[in-house]
């Protein structure tokens, strides 16, 4: 019997406004970009699955879209997914990925891993735990939503993307609680 495919859905802005902003307080080096194809491979076995979709979307209401990114996209087999708004109060990529969660629980079938650290998404993902699909977040997560950390005790799994996935090339300047089993103070000398 087939397993269930697993949906990756990554909120682009999200992902690399908190890298910015949030992690380095500076526009990240390429070496300090997610590589992408990690994050797929980590996809496809978090939930043991044959099938992983990778669902990029981009915020194409400029009018323009990073081509040689869209193109390096499609060379790792996501689907760049470029919506757009001629409402500027319109986050068109939340929008985007509340329908597109909202379609995959419909279909009643299909893991998700959310690439994103945003609450909007909540009560999609609310639902889709209640509805027997197993989901998780890909996010940095000492900046991860509380709303959406309060999901964890229902199923939500939280990913770390520099950690767990390994995605980056550099270690990130994060601050982060290290338990006691893992404190090594070697590290700090």
């Amino acid at each position: 019997m087939a397993s269930e495919p697993t949906y990756l859905v990554i909120d682009g802005e999200n992902i690399d406004a908190t890298l910015g902003m949030s992690v380095l307080s500076r526009r990240p080096d390429p070496e300090e970009r997610p590589r992408w194809d990690r994050v797929l491979r980590f996809a496809s076995g978090l939930f043991d699955t044959d099938t992983t979709k990778g669902l990029f979307f981009l915020n194409a209401s400029s009018g323009h879209l990073p081509m040689g990114f869209v193109q390096a996209l499609l060379a790792m087999d996501y689907t760049p997914i470029p919506l757009s708004s001629d409402d500027a109060e319109d986050k068109v990529v939340d929008i985007g990925i509340q329908r597109m969660l909202d379609a995959i629980r419909a279909s009643g079938r299909g893991n998700v891993l959310l690439g994103s650290h945003d609450g909007d998404f909540v009560p999609q993902v609310e639902a889709l735990l209640a509805a027997g699909h197993r989901v998780g977040v890909l996010a940095f997560p000492e900046f991860l939503s509380s709303s959406l950390a309060q999901l964890v005790p229902e199923g939500l799994e939280v990913c770390d993307l520099e950690h767990d996935v390994h995605a980056f090339q550099v270690s990130l300047p994060r601050l982060k609680i290290i338990p006691l089993d893992e404190f090594r103070p070697e590290a700090f000398l």
